[in-house]
């Protein structure tokens, strides 16, 4: 039974920590103070404890397919808010992955059912950024950028969630960064889209159109 087989893990896990560390659960278990959290995706390959190498109460999780974040998902605005107003996070970190599954699915043109619904917040990201996009001759490369294109998006709706705007007005230090997971090397990297304060959400798309024009220019 697949069940017997994870439970049977989980002991081995507990064991080997309290091994290790014989009070980490009983202190885990008072409260968890986590300064970051995680918006991902659901992808079984990207968990955010493993990648970054921090032990259980330090982030704040919140996953789903291609890590969107849309003014209508109750379930992710209420881990934002959450996040921000109770356990008073100083970083909100929106990262993707390359070879993300739901950004294949978004553009391959077949039909998947009810995910394709959700699956059009990409769509969109793509017609936004059609022009850049179509200069990319090479598809890998093409859907690469759009899988970074998408978490520009994410991170700047976060920034335009009102949990964010109330903070930034009242006086909270909190940030919103975008970063990229390599599944062919494990690396995360920066995609250097990084909101601090209300002001500069305005700027942001702005700003990376630019960069993108210049850099396809070049």
């Amino acid at each position: 039974m697949k069940l017997d087989y994870l439970l049977e893990k989980n002991r081995r896990w507990s064991d080997s920590v309290k091994e290790r560390e014989p009070d980490f659960f009983t202190e885990l278990a008072k409260q968890q103070s986590p300064e970051f959290l995680w918006i991902g995706c659901s992808d079984s390959r990207v968990a955010a404890n493993t990648i970054v190498g921090l032990q259980p109460g330090e982030i704040f999780v919140h996953r789903n397919i291609a890590n969107i974040v849309t003014h209508t998902d109750m379930n992710c605005l209420s881990v934002v808010q959450f996040a921000v107003e109770v356990l008073k996070v100083k970083d909100i970190i929106v990262t993707g992955h390359y070879g993300c599954g739901g950004v294949l699915a978004a553009m391959d043109g077949a039909r998947h059912g009810m995910i394709d619904n959700w699956l059009r917040h990409i769509q969109d990201t793509a017609n936004l950024y059609e022009e850049y996009l179509a200069s990319i001759s090479d598809n890998r490369s093409r859907l690469d950028k759009l899988c970074e294109l998408n978490v520009i998006e994410q991170v700047i709706n976060v920034a335009e969630t009102t949990t964010l705007e109330d903070a930034w007005n009242h006086g909270q230090e909190v940030s919103i960064h975008g970063l990229i997971y390599d599944l062919g090397d494990g690396i995360l990297r920066n995609l250097d889209v990084s909101v601090d304060r209300r002001r500069e959400k305005r700027e942001m798309r702005k700003k990376f159109l630019s960069k993108i024009r210049t850099a396809a220019e070049s």
